[in-house]
């Protein structure tokens, strides 16, 4: 798969993952691991990219006399996403079309 294409791809499903409620990098590794395996330095790379970008927040919270850092989605995480979903809409249409010429053969 492009490797831009699938960076892509993986900062949307990490803003998925914290759409609903704020969450922490193990947390969001666990709720995405039915859906596909991120290694903790795939995911932190992504959350200091998407945070970088303004998609999302970050708190930190002390948690059993550490500190763990909580992610909050922004508005335009939620934006991303939107935007994500229509452009999977062109995408579809175009792997139909693929489909379609090779079930041609």
């Amino acid at each position: 798969m492009d490797i831009q294409l699938k960076r892509g791809l993986l900062d949307v499903c990490v803003l998925a993952a914290i759409k609903d409620k704020d969450s922490y990098g193990y947390q969001i590794i666990k709720d995405m691991k039915p859906y596909l395996e991120l290694s903790e330095s795939t995911l932190y790379t992504i959350l200091k990219r998407l945070e970088t970008a303004g998609m999302l927040t970050v708190r930190s919270v002390e948690h059993d006399g550490r500190l763990r850092k909580y992610y909050h989605i922004t508005g335009s995480g939620i934006a991303r996403i939107e935007e994500f979903k229509e452009d999977w809409k062109e995408i579809l249409s175009i792997y139909r079309f693929v489909v379609k010429e090779e079930e041609n053969e």
